[in-house]
């Protein structure tokens, strides 16, 4: 089996070094990562500048990667348009350091990196630990290799997407495993505003909202009891229960 294996944090991320030490026996890895930190990215493509791809050592120095001065999408449209010479079987995302679950989905670098190969029709999971700081990361990665192992197992032929969340424990892998629905947040909370040192102005993101929709059945509901959540995702956006609604009201006649 081919694995194409990519993230947003980063090539010298531990979590895409572990990844790939726990998925590297199953096949033929190759390791195509954002030169940079690419967090909240989501599915943006660089179109206004080439490309470089380059050579260098990840986090545990173990093996070379091959590095994209780009976004996570960058990284596996480049990959499957020209830069392998094969077709992969497989796209692994992460692992993320932090959640993606609920609204996150939509501007998170990781989740966009496995979509990208979902939208070139193949078999592709996204991976996160829920809390920040790389804890129990071996952990992590051994669920990661066990969830990859169980979807490839099930025989559904793709191509699919999953988005898979661990909490940091130590007993990840033995933890139950659970197919989710996406919770919903709360908006963000305000910008945080600066001074920059010529007294400019200058605005940073607020942090996420608190979960919305984190009842049973969700995401966040798995992942705060203690279990591993694996979340279906699909690239459709089609407001298809209003479908007619609005066909009523807009259409010429």
């Amino acid at each position: 089996m081919r694995i194409l294996i990519a993230n947003d944090d980063g090539y010298l991320a531990p979590g895409l070094a572990a990844l790939v030490r726990a998925c590297e026996s199953l096949g033929e890895v190759d390791v195509i990562a954002p030169e940079q930190n690419a967090s909240g990215t989501s599915n943006a493509l660089t179109l206004s500048r080439p490309l470089s791809v380059f050579e260098a050592p990840g986090f545990d120095r173990a093996r070379l990667f091959r590095v994209v001065n780009g976004t996570p999408s960058d990284c596996v449209h480049v990959a499957l348009t020209g830069l392998l010479p094969h077709r992969p079987d497989l796209v692994l995302s992460g692992i993320n350091n932090g959640a993606n679950m609920g609204d996150d989905t939509l501007y998170s670098g990781t989740v966009a990196a496995a979509m990208e190969g979902y939208l070139f029709g193949l078999r592709s999971i996204a991976f996160s630990q829920v809390d920040k700081g790389w804890g129990e990361l071996e952990a992590a990665a051994a669920t990661a290799r066990a969830v990859v192992e169980q979807a490839l197992a099930c025989g559904h032929a793709g191509p699919w997407l999953l988005n898979v969340n661990i909490p940091n424990q130590p007993d990840a892998v033995s933890l139950p495993r659970v197919v989710t629905r996406l919770g919903r947040r709360h908006a963000s909370q305000p910008v945080v505003r600066q001074t920059n040192p010529r007294g400019d102005p200058i605005y940073w993101i607020g942090p996420a909202g608190d979960a919305r929709d984190a009842g049973e059945g969700t995401d966040f509901h798995a992942t705060s009891n203690g279990r591993v959540s694996i979340t279906p995702l699909q690239v459709d956006l089609t407001d298809h229960a209003h479908l007619s609604q609005w066909a009523g009201g807009l259409q010429a006649r």
